[in-house]
């Protein structure tokens, strides 16, 4: 089952790309507790438990207004997590490809009478997906390139190695190249998965914490577990309203959901 409250939480950053604006705290008999903004940091302490593990994750990410016209970001929504330890990339690569080509079949028989009724047929992936490092779509498409790399291809895509969240790995190989990984929807549907190799030890996370000034206060409790031992794993998390957004074909992801959580837009219950 998941967490919705910790002392220590996904912080999305230093993420160039993150607009969310603030992460809510509450005191509770003397704990300042944070809303879960993904379930990352929970994960490295209980995969060390599990080994692997799955959680349908509610996430809180109270983002920038300027979002509600993005047609792919709620400020509440649901996340199927996974985490395996001492799992690659390519580990990664293979269960998710081998997930979104199940997908077809399955819909198409047990959702059948849905589709029909909107009138179109499953999305029917293609395995293996193609993949591309960053600095490649920013030299195709410009700094903003997901989107227009999205209306470019006819099936969905990894774009590999972004500067982001200092947990995710960096190759050690390859300074300043990071083992993470996003899944792209095709047709303008934009970013349906992210995910990443961790960074597993206490003295590289406390550095990047520091060197990224995130809040070395907010992350003590993580940096405890940490220094009793993390071990190497990697993971992801799949939108699944967004995952219902592309597989029906809508317009925005607001209609995919039972209550509306749109950035900028008045919650109405």
């Amino acid at each position: 089952m998941p967490v919705m409250l910790g002392k220590s939480v996904d912080p999305l950053g230093p993420d160039p790309n993150s607009s969310v604006v603030k992460i809510p705290e509450i005191e509770y008999h003397g704990d300042i507790l944070r809303t879960v903004t993904s379930m990352i940091l929970h994960k490295q302490v209980a995969v060390r438990m599990l080994g692997k593990l799955f959680i349908m994750s509610p996430n809180i990410r109270l983002e920038r207004a300027e979002r509600r016209g993005s047609g792919r970001h709620l400020f509440e929504f649901t996340q199927a997590d996974f985490e395996s330890a001492h799992a690659k990339m390519g580990d990664v690569f293979s269960l998710v490809e081998g997930y979104y080509v199940g997908l077809t079949p399955y819909l198409g028989k047990e959702a059948a009478e849905q589709f029909r009724v909107l009138g179109i047929e499953p999305f029917e992936f293609r395995a293996p997906f193609k993949r591309h490092f960053t600095w490649d779509l920013e030299k195709e498409y410009g700094k903003d390139w997901e989107t227009p790399s999205s209306l470019a291809e006819q099936q969905p895509f990894w774009a590999i190695s972004h500067k982001r969240e200092f947990y995710d790995k960096e190759d050690p190989s390859r300074p300043g190249t990071y083992l993470n990984y996003d899944v792209i929807y095709p047709a303008g549907y934009g970013e349906g998965l992210s995910g990443a190799e961790r960074e597993h030890e206490h003295a590289v996370l406390h550095k990047k914490i520091k060197e990224h000034d995130i809040g070395m206060d907010k992350y003590k409790a993580y940096l405890e577990h940490a220094k009793r031992g993390f071990i190497p794993s990697a993971g992801a998390g799949i939108g699944m309203e967004r995952l219902a957004r592309f597989m029906t074909k809508s317009r925005h992801v607001s209609e995919v959901t039972l209550f509306k959580r749109v950035p900028g837009v008045p919650v109405n219950l």
